[in-house]
């Protein structure tokens, strides 16, 4: 089997921000790894976009407040988070070390931050489970087999995962150009082991004029009333992912999910739609506090976090920036990454004056 190269021994001392390691990560993952963790949809607009709204959005200041007794822990779910930052499912995390989400949950273990776990992972999620210290979700693609789905979400609740993470943006893969330009195939020995057996859409390249979405995978894909089933099926709390639309988040808490993330996919399923964070306020706005709300895409930084929280997410969900860890230093990477942005999270803060989350509030963003 083909891994990427060993970790690295110790963490360079250069390595002071997330954006640090991805030059040594492009050179740990190779081309073809590398294409599969960045690249977004058809012009990648959407994937630029989702970090630079975050730059867009100023933060304004209070000074001489009293901040004793500061913290970061948040609850959500029922439980106390120590801050409010989870790691996002990502697939195949083999192809960035070879002991994959292995190391991934063993680094948010010593950092006491949640995990969500792949569908499309490249170990066991029973494996994954027995080794983690930490809150692990299950995040769920459904499968055209009903059978084969509800055995997916009895394997997470006999593990130990805590909640379900329905993902529903994704029914057909987007137009990935940085996949295309490189032919992308996944490296011998690595799988979405816990879908096996579990028959994969045709996925090669379509002659003129036959169909390359409508057909089988459009028809086979779920729709509400599909979703309606699984909610009957589990005891979990069921969170739903691949949020934009407030009319889409109000039939959500009308059916009973526990919670929404507003999310685009990190820009690799549909190019153009608007940045995470841009709709965040009209989701949060329509959620009206009855549902915990988080989002994801483009968290580079502490101060990120800060205005998600500010514009109404309950936490955030953090992607690419812990796959450079993992890449680059294993699961000490992964470890690394959580421990800066969490620094960083607390240092913005202090320095809005914001002695708690609680605290941190839409005013904290400068309107201008």
């Amino acid at each position: 089997m083909s891994y990427p190269l060993p970790s690295l021994p110790r963490i360079p001392p250069e390595i002071v921000a997330l954006t640090d390691y991805e030059p040594l990560a492009r050179e740990h993952l190779g081309e073809q790894a590398w294409a599969y963790f960045t690249s977004g949809a058809a012009d990648e607009v959407t994937l630029r976009d989702n970090r630079e709204a975050y730059d867009r959005l100023k933060l304004l200041p209070r000074v001489l407040r009293d901040m004793k007794g500061g913290n970061t822990q948040v609850t959500l779910l029922g439980e106390t988070l120590e801050y409010p930052i989870m790691l996002a499912p990502i697939a195949y995390q083999r192809m960035a070390h070879k002991d994959g989400e292995l190391a991934t949950v063993l680094g948010a273990s010593a950092m006491k931050a949640g995990v969500v776990v792949s569908t499309r992972a490249s170990v066991r999620i029973e494996d994954i489970a027995a080794a983690a210290q930490t809150r692990l979700w299950f995040q769920l693609y459904m499968q055209p087999d009903r059978e084969f789905t509800r055995d997916l979400v009895r394997r997470a609740e006999e593990a130990g995962y805590q909640a379900l993470v329905l993902t529903v943006d994704a029914p057909l893969n987007g137009i990935r150009n940085g996949l295309q330009r490189v032919q992308f195939r996944l490296p011998p020995g690595v799988e979405a082991v816990n879908l096996r057996g579990m028959a994969q859409p045709d996925t090669r390249p379509r002659l003129a004029g036959e169909k390359v979405a409508f057909g089988a995978l459009l028809d086979d894909a779920p729709t509400w009333k599909d979703i309606e089933w699984l909610l009957s099926q589990t005891r979990l709390p069921v969170i739903l992912k691949g949020i934009l639309s407030p009319e889409d988040a109000e039939l959500a808490i009308q059916l009973g999910f526990a919670g929404l993330i507003v999310s685009n996919h990190g820009g690799r399923i549909l190019d153009t739609v608007p940045a995470s964070i841009d709709v965040l306020p009209q989701i949060t706005a329509v959620v009206a506090g009855r549902v915990p709300v988080l989002v994801d895409g483009g968290i580079r930084r502490g101060t990120d976090v800060l205005k998600a929280i500010a514009l109404g997410a309950s936490a955030v969900l953090v992607g690419r920036p812990y796959i450079f860890g993992l890449s680059v230093a294993g699961a000490v990477g992964v470890a690394h990454v959580l421990n800066i942005l969490k620094a960083e999270f607390e240092v913005a803060m202090g320095l809005t004056g914001c002695a708690t989350v609680a605290e941190i509030q839409r005013e904290v963003i400068w309107q201008h």
